[in-house]
């Protein structure tokens, strides 16, 4: 079943001390096409987000390249994977939020996650406006994560059994919101916290959504929101996500890894092949792939007193600390 919404402007009723509470919120919780990253001896073990006052979601920019984000105050910084600081790039107005994030790199668009402000935003990469605001709901909502394909860019309700989808044309230009509601076992919202990442399978053309709740990863037909669970491997504090192939990493904020899995996507089944774990690791929650290295978020939920927040690298076929 299917509703439209139409974008909107932001609301001047959202405020940035109101996004201040997220960090707390999100305590309770317990891919962009590949780009090369070169040479990995040049690559920095940890970058530091200069001035953000919180870290969530993270998007390949192209080469070495990436963009991340403020959870708190919405702004989305600009980095390298090969030097050890990423500054401010979209200082974004009052009451926004970064949550998830994805780069259209053909469009030069930037598609944000609004956590519970039920939006979505996507800039222009070039010059950092704001392209279009989109009211993805006004009830129940917490928009956590977003996975492109080429007709779009999807939405997850951490609080909501339904998904969002922006239309997006060859040209760049975008349509009116849809949205899909869930059937089967992704469709459970009894948890706290439901559905976090997504990302999608070219393979397999489907989504592949996380469910924080359960522990759990499921498949979801775009076309019909029907939902299958990927069964074999339980996956404790599962954030964001992302597939290249038939493989899947699973970013576990809490539990300090990201599990690297190998999925047969016809029989919805899969395995382990690697706990990946860093000692500069502290509640990661999303990852970019460049190459055979992850970049990830430390957002440190929980972490008192959290002054900084930084990007960690480490292989993303191996365990860092072996």
């Amino acid at each position: 079943m299917e509703s439209t919404a139409m974008p909107i402007s932001l609301s001047s009723g959202h405020t940035r001390r109101a996004a201040a509470g997220l960090l707390a919120l999100a305590a309770l919780l317990v891919p962009a096409p590949v780009a090369s990253a070169g040479d990995s001896d040049h690559i920095a073990p940890v970058i530091r987000l200069d001035g953000a006052k919180g870290a969530e979601g993270i998007a390949a920019a192209g080469g070495t390249k990436f963009f991340a984000g403020d959870l708190v105050t919405g702004d989305i910084y600009r980095g390298d994977i090969r030097k050890d600081k990423a500054t401010r790039f979209i200082d974004a107005p009052n009451g926004r939020v970064a949550v998830g994030m994805k780069a259209d790199r053909h469009n030069d668009l930037l598609f944000v996650a609004g956590g519970p402000t039920g939006q979505a935003y996507v800039y222009n990469t070039d010059n950092g406006k704001t392209v279009r605001t989109y009211q993805l709901t006004r009830k129940e909502a917490f928009i956590n994560d977003v996975a492109l394909t080429d007709q779009g860019a999807w939405f997850t309700n951490s609080r909501r059994a339904e998904l969002y989808f922006i239309p997006m044309d060859d040209d760049g230009d975008l349509g009116s919101v849809r949205t899909l509601a869930l059937k089967g076992p992704a469709a459970d919202t009894s948890k706290q916290f439901n559905l976090n990442g997504i990302a999608y399978s070219r393979d397999a053309r489907r989504l592949v959504v996380a469910h924080s709740g359960n522990a759990a990863l499921y498949t979801v037909s775009p076309r019909t929101g029907a939902s299958t669970a990927i069964k074999g491997v339980k996956v404790p504090n599962v954030d964001g996500v992302l597939v290249k192939g038939n493989t899947v990493w699973a970013v576990q904020n809490m539990s300090n890894q990201i599990s690297r899995l190998r999925v047969n996507f016809h029989e919805s089944t899969a395995k382990l092949r690697e706990v990946i774990k860093s000692p500069h690791f502290n509640i990661p929650t999303t990852a970019a792939l460049f190459d055979d290295t992850l970049a990830a978020v430390n957002a440190k939920f929980g972490v008192p007193n959290a002054k900084t927040f930084e990007v960690v690298t480490v292989d993303a076929r191996r365990n860092a600390t072996k």
